[in-house]
């Protein structure tokens, strides 16, 4: 079921640049868009989609969202699994919905706050190919499993992926559960909360290595209910 289109398709080749705008972009199956600094094929949000009329609702700056891909679709209604085609080729798999971090707050007093849900939704590159400005977009339904919006029971599926044989550094756990590094501080307590089967299943990047580490190898590689 088609239901919009791309208004806007935009890169960021390095932290420190501002948003490109560009007509096509090479969509890179497990890693994300070329020459995008969210390219990683360890993390769960490798493309940011919002919604175009975010923007017109609370007059915000060209790029304030800074999403990839900019629709002319709900982005909060979007459900974690549901896959999106887009165009004839790209292939993209919702994972959850992208919080409004305190960073917005640059560009007004108060953003994060008012955006609440409607930052936008993250997604993985399941299929690749490339995405063109004005791309009708598909929504194939839900076919993968459901990731949580709460980091905290994004963290702990990690944790529960980790083989008995492996421990999982602190760095890495953020990385594939999408939380920024400075979570990593708040590991350590929330492990602990967790109980003494999550205490030795992650560790601080310096610790001596006891046990192989884990990349997290596996953690995204659900097979879709239907081909694609």
């Amino acid at each position: 079921m088609n239901i919009g289109s791309i208004t806007t398709l935009s890169t960021r080749p390095e932290r420190t640049a501002a948003l490109q705008s560009v007509d096509a972009a090479d969509a890179i199956a497990g890693s994300g868009l070329a020459h995008d600094l969210h390219a990683d094929p360890w993390s769960p949000r490798q493309v940011l989609l919002a919604n175009a009329s975010t923007y017109a609702d609370l007059a915000l700056p060209r790029h304030a969202l800074r999403e990839n891909l900019l629709l002319d679709v709900d982005t909060a209604q979007l459900r974690s699994g549901t896959v999106l085609q887009i165009g004839a080729d790209v292939a993209l798999r919702l994972m959850f919905q992208c919080e409004a971090c305190g960073q917005l707050d640059h560009y007004r007093q108060g953003l994060a706050r008012a955006l609440g849900p409607r930052r936008g939704m993250l997604a993985r590159v399941l299929k690749g190919g490339v995405i063109r400005q004005g791309d009708p977009v598909r929504d194939l339904g839900v076919r993968l499993p459901a990731w949580s919006d709460d980091w905290r029971e994004r963290v702990r599926r990690v944790l529960d992926a980790v083989p008995p044989d492996a421990v999982l550094d602190y760095a890495q756990l953020a990385r594939l559960a999408g939380v920024q590094s400075s979570y990593c501080r708040a590991f350590p307590r929330m492990l602990a909360k967790l109980g003494p089967g999550y205490v030795s299943k992650a560790v601080a990047r310096q610790a001596a290595p006891s046990l192989a580490r884990w990349r997290g190898d596996g953690l995204f590689d659900d097979v879709p209910t239907q081909p694609l």
